[in-house]
């Protein structure tokens, strides 16, 4: 008898300077684990010599190739929306897709980045002071790590962008979804974190391709809790930094394994485990990871 081999589902990464990027390793081993093939790939622009002006070109690559939905991440988030047919509510409202699912003819943006930040605070930080914060990025992550900090309770949100109009717009887009908060895009740094209980990091500051500090550790202390999004490498410059101030501090490691738990349930129909996931993460992260890993 001739054992039959199922096509595998295939899915896929875009985005610039992802070569150290996890997601694939942990999308492929939830795979395997619940007995099914799963290519997933990596659609480096940078290491093709590419920009964001070919995403509607990738996109069509991906349909023809039959795959089931797209990971999407710095620096086309926004910059995919005109590129989809329908959005969910949460993606519409943040105005970001970190996940495109296509599905017969069709390209559907969903943002589970939000999700992925909320669970990793609530189980990372459970009992953080959320009466003021400040966030120091307004693109495609900030604006999802905004909306979960407010939609987790935060009382008070400072947003600082390179681009003050951007910081501006985010702003005024969450206030009116979160109108009993008070958000404001502000210019002076310092003064924003005397009065702040926490801090969220969400810009690529950190990351190989982008070494360095988002802030001056001066403006740190023992008083505040320090959220990053970066998570390789899993300890950055400022958790570093900050720990050594006395700061609380989460890595980006939880938003990355729950966003990819929920782009792993929107590519496959099938309920990924979480603490599996979590628990691969770790060994990846961990220096014991095997070589296939690596690839």
């Amino acid at each position: 008898m001739v054992e039959t081999r199922l096509k595998p589902l295939k899915a896929g990464l875009i985005g610039s300077g992802i070569q150290a990027s996890l997601t694939p390793a942990m999308h492929m081993q939830e795979g395997a684990a619940q007995g099914f093939a799963y290519d997933y790939a990596l659609i480096d622009l940078t290491q093709r010599g590419l920009t964001p002006d070919s995403l509607p070109a990738l996109l069509s690559q991906a349909e023809q190739q039959g795959l089931s939905g797209l990971n999407i991440t710095h620096p086309c988030k926004q910059l995919v929306i005109p590129h989809l047919d329908e959005l969910s509510d949460e993606a519409r409202a943040l105005g970001a897709v970190n996940t495109v699912v296509l599905k017969g003819g069709r390209r559907y943006g969903h943002n589970t980045d939000w999700w992925g930040f909320a669970e990793s605070f609530r189980r990372g930080l459970p009992d953080a002071d959320l009466k003021s914060a400040v966030q120091i990025g307004a693109g495609g992550a900030g604006v999802a790590t905004a909306y979960a900090i407010l939609s987790l309770g935060l009382k008070n949100l400072t947003v600082f962008d390179l681009d003050p109009e951007r910081a501006t717009h985010l702003a005024q887009s969450l206030s009116v979804l979160f109108p009993k908060a008070t958000i404001e895009a502000s210019g002076d740094l310092a003064v924003a974190m005397q009065s702040a209980s926490g801090l969220i990091h969400a810009t690529p500051t950190g990351m190989a391709k982008y070494p360095g500090m988002p802030l001056a550790p001066e403006l740190l202390s023992a008083r505040h809790w320090v959220a990053e999004i970066v998570y390789f490498p899993l300890e950055t410059e400022l958790l570093k930094t900050a720990k050594l101030r006395g700061s609380r501090v989460l890595n980006g490691g939880g938003m990355a394994v729950f966003q990819a738990v929920g782009a792993f349930s929107l590519f496959t129909g099938r309920e990924p485990d979480a603490y599996r996931m979590m628990r691969h993460f770790d060994n990846l992260t961990s220096g014991s990871r095997p070589s296939k890993d690596l690839q």
